[in-house]
C-alpha cells in the first residue's frame, strides 16, 4: 500500500510541475545588447568633445539604458574620470569631456540594459600624443 501512495503522489506533483512548466512563454530569450561608441579619432587639447553612444538591444533601439562613460589617460587607469551620459531619449546616450593636455586616452561607455552590462573601449589620441 505504501508503495501504491508513494506512485500516486509522484505522479500528482510530475503532473503539477509540467502543468506549470507548461504555462511559461518563450519570451525570455536573451538578444544581445550593442553598443556604438562613437568618440573624434584625434582632438587637440583643450577642446570639449561629445562622447556618444548608441544603444540597441537586439533589432530595438534601448531607450531606458543607463549609460556612464570613463576616461583615463593610457597607462593610469587608477585616475578616471566617471561622466553620467544624458539620455536623449532617441537610443542615444551623450556627455561631453575636455581634455586638457596631451596624451592617449582611453574610455569606456558602461551601459546596463534589460539587465545585461557591456563595456565598449575605445582609445583617442589627444593634439600629438605626447607629454605634457
Amino acid at each position: 500500500m505504501k508503495r501504491f501512495t508513494f506512485l500516486i503522489f509522484t505522479v500528482l506533483v510530475l503532473t503539477i510541475l509540467t502543468a506549470c512548466g507548461g504555462n511559461k512563454e518563450e519570451t525570455d530569450e536573451v538578444l544581445p545588447l550593442e553598443v556604438d561608441f562613437i568618440v573624434p579619432e584625434s582632438i587637440e587639447v583643450g577642446e570639449t568633445v561629445e562622447l556618444k553612444a548608441e544603444v540597441m538591444y537586439g533589432d530595438d533601439i534601448e531607450t531606458d539604458a543607463e549609460v556612464n562613460f570613463e576616461v583615463w589617460e593610457s597607462g593610469d587607469e587608477d585616475n578616471s574620470d566617471m561622466l553620467e551620459a544624458e539620455n536623449n531619449g532617441d537610443g542615444t546616450y551623450t556627455a561631453e569631456y575636455t581634455f586638457e593636455h596631451e596624451g592617449v586616452f582611453e574610455m569606456y561607455a558602461h551601459t546596463d540594459a534589460q539587465h545585461l552590462h557591456t563595456m565598449p573601449k575605445k582609445e583617442v589620441t589627444v593634439g600629438e600624443g605626447g607629454e605634457q
